[in-house]
């Protein structure tokens, strides 16, 4: 790419900022108590905070598959860590590209390539279109996905790490720097202090701060953005505040254990529990966050690495403002999904209380257009797949909506009241965990689905399970399981209702829109596919005209 020509100012850019693992409720903005993110409460206070923004599946690949996509993960197929997103498969940067604006990644997407696809196609791997296909459609300016893990079979991810490369290029020492120094400190021996175990979480990253991730994936966007022309779609994708937890100094100690808020779990979740949710409250990382000891050294390193991605996000914003690009820059702050942390006796992510599967979702649109709604929120049910046709139509597009899942957010921006989805849909495919095993499912059948109408949140588990209830008025912490009892089958017969609506939707007529089809109805008449017709007068003359008038030649009655 070019120098940047001033002349192109005028045109929309599109910043994506996607942090993992981000809960919802972990910035001042959205009301924690002790957590300062002054810098994503700036631009809640330019823009949108959407209130009840859900993910289509609690776990990363999926997850971002359905942002990436704008469509849900029975849909697109890439249901959990590790499935390939099929060839063909439309994307956020092929539907941009369409409008004309192009899409790059900064970070990390989780994608696996589907190589067999490709190679059924015969798609060369290092031509544009193989490429774009392993990078999730998007043009890749640096992509790392950010977990350079290494065992006795290897490394967990066997793709190039320009972090480790940038670490190396450092005076970092090591073949892996990344374990070694960006998720390590140093322990009383003066040994290595891995940040995979959780007693560690309290020491500081043995790593020079503007070393560490989340600065070094900042340094690279404001790269990016000083030598782009506008009219771009940037997708910055942290890695942090994604475990392992453990933090450069100063942010390290910045909390201890009287900011860690008490867990948000009560004894009855443990009486009788739903019996896939028994299975995830006695995996290993819910029985680690049942420890107090655990929780009072992680979750302030959590929080450190928050602060340090609010910190990072000021850089960023600073730099749009001092550029001039920030009235011409759409700005969407959001999550992968949640973290448990300890509530509902759980760890990590995977089901779908609040805190694993409700993401922040914060919007700024720099248009006159969006004046009315600055600093404001919105409670309306949004789905990670409604960030596709906002950016979309945002671009100047037309929406593939026989494509896209989702629903444009343009329309709350205004200001505006449209008519909404009444309830949210998040799906989970475990077959490939240890709690499918335990449980003695096919894997076919480890599949869970929530439904949400704002209020009642159903969950359904395939394999012959009962439901799980949980009414967030009168329970908002979700802690009682109405589904236990029969005084709510009303509601659960409502929500079934829902979910059977949803599964009724098209969502693979892929290559024909319906204004395509209705374009089709026609056609094969004015080209002369006429049957049926009694005596020519059901259809005006023109189309029958080719077949009317003198014969050229009579062979009607030759010997």
């Amino acid at each position: 790419m070019n120098a940047p020509n001033p002349e192109s100012r005028s045109k929309m850019n599109i910043l994506f900022i996607m942090y993992d693992q981000l809960r919802f409720d972990y910035l001042s903005c959205t009301g924690h108590p002790f957590l300062q993110t002054p810098n994503f409460d700036r631009v809640a206070g330019m823009g949108v905070r959407f209130t009840n923004a859900y993910v289509q599946s609690p776990v990363c690949g999926a997850s971002r598959m359905s942002f990436y996509t704008g469509r849900y993960t029975s849909s697109h197929g890439a249901q959990w860590n590790g499935f390939p997103l099929r060839v063909g498969e439309w994307t956020m940067g092929d539907h941009l590209r369409d409008a004309g604006m192009d899409c790059w990644l900064l970070g990390k997407t989780h994608m696996k390539a589907d190589a067999e696809g490709m190679r059924r196609l015969g798609i060369a791997e290092d031509g544009v279109i193989g490429v774009r296909q392993a990078e999730c459609g998007f043009d890749a300016f640096v992509r790392d996905d950010g977990l350079w893990a290494q065992g006795p079979d290897g490394f967990y991810d066997e793709k190039r790490s320009p972090y480790n490369e940038y670490l190396k290029s450092k005076g970092y020492a090591g073949e892996n720097p990344w374990a070694d120094h960006a998720n390590a400190g140093v322990d009383a021996n003066g040994d290595k202090a891995t940040g995979w175990i959780f007693a560690n979480a309290d020491k500081p990253a043995n790593i020079r701060e503007e070393d560490s991730e989340t600065p070094w994936l900042t340094r690279e966007a404001i790269r990016f953005i000083d030598q782009a022309e506008d009219g771009w779609c940037a997708h910055v994708s942290y890695i942090k505040p994604h475990w392992p937890y453990i933090v450069p100094a100063p942010y390290h100690d910045m909390y201890g254990a009287t900011e860690v808020l008490a867990p948000v779990r009560d004894d009855v979740e443990r009486v009788d529990p739903h019996p896939v949710y028994g299975a995830y409250m006695d995996n290993k990382i819910a029985s680690a966050f049942r420890r107090d000891e655990v929780r009072e050294k992680v979750i302030p390193a959590y929080m450190g690495l928050i602060k340090q991605c609010d910190d990072q996000l000021g850089l960023l914003l600073d730099h749009l403002e001092a550029t001039g690009r920030m009235d011409s820059t759409m700005i969407v702050l959001t999550s992968d999904h949640g973290d448990y942390l300890g509530d509902h006796w759980l760890g990590e992510k995977d089901l779908f209380h609040e805190p694993s599967v409700k993401v922040p979702m914060i919007v700024y649109d720099p248009r006159d257009e969006a004046n009315a709604t600055r600093g404001t929120t919105c409670d309306a049910l949004v789905e990670s797949i409604d960030l596709v046709p906002t950016f979309v139509e945002a671009a100047g597009g037309k929406v593939a909506d026989h494509i896209v899942e989702g629903r444009s957010l343009l329309p709350w921006l205004r200001g505006e009241v449209p008519e909404w989805r009444d309830y949210a849909i998040s799906e989970y495919d475990y077959s490939a965990t240890g709690q499918c095993v335990k449980l003695g499912l096919d894997t076919r059948d480890a599949r869970l689905f929530m439904v949400f109408d704002g209020r009642y949140k159903m969950m359904h588990a395939e394999g012959g399970f009962r439901p799980m209830l949980f009414d967030l008025k009168n329970d908002p912490q979700e802690f009682r399981d109405l589904a236990k009892g029969d005084a709510h089958q009303g509601e659960i017969d409502r929500l079934y209702g829902y979910l059977s609506q949803w599964g009724r939707r098209m969502s693979q007529r892929l290559t024909r829109s319906d204004e395509d089809i209705m374009v089709m109805r026609t056609r094969s008449f004015r080209r002369g596919i006429i049957p049926f017709l009694a005596d020519g007068s059901e259809v005006p003359e023109e189309l029958i005209e080719k077949y009317l008038g003198p014969v050229a030649q009579t062979f009607v009655g030759d010997d």
